[in-house]
C-alpha cells in the first residue's frame, strides 16, 4: 500500500468483540506496509480472528519503546511507507503508546 507521501493511519481496535471491527480496520491491517502494534501478538491473533492477512511487517509499539520507534516510525511515513499503529484495544493516542509518533510525524 506504499502512499507516495506516505501516511500515518491511527486505527481503533474492537475493545472486546472482534466483529466490532470497522472496514477501514480490516483493510488497513491487510494493506499497510508496515503495522505498529502495542503487543504484536494480540494484534495477530485480532487479524486471525478477522480473516485478515496483515500484508507487512508488524513491528512493536509499546510504552518502554515508545520513544525509539517514534523515530523509526516517522522515518517510515517520510519513506512513503502506509504504517498503521493500533493499540490492544481502543484508540491509540486514547489508551495506548503513539503520541510521540504521530507527533514526529505532524513535525515533519
Amino acid at each position: 500500500m506504499s502512499h507516495g507521501d506516505g501516511v500515518l493511519i491511527v486505527a481503533a481496535t474492537p475493545l472486546g468483540n472482534p466483529a466490532d471491527a470497522s472496514v477501514r480496520l480490516r483493510n488497513a491491517l491487510a494493506d499497510a506496509d508496515v503495522v505498529a502494534a502495542e503487543d504484536t501478538r494480540r494484534t495477530r491473533r485480532l487479524a486471525a480472528d478477522l480473516g485478515v492477512r496483515i500484508g507487512g511487517k508488524v513491528i512493536s509499539h509499546f510504552d518502554a519503546v515508545e520513544s525509539q520507534r517514534a523515530s523509526q516510525i516517522a522515518d517510515l511515513v517520510r519513506q512513503g511507507n502506509a504504517v498503521l499503529v493500533v493499540s490492544d484495544a481502543g484508540m491509540p493516542l486514547v489508551s495506548a503508546p503513539c503520541l510521540s509518533s504521530a507527533t514526529r510525524v505532524c513535525r515533519w
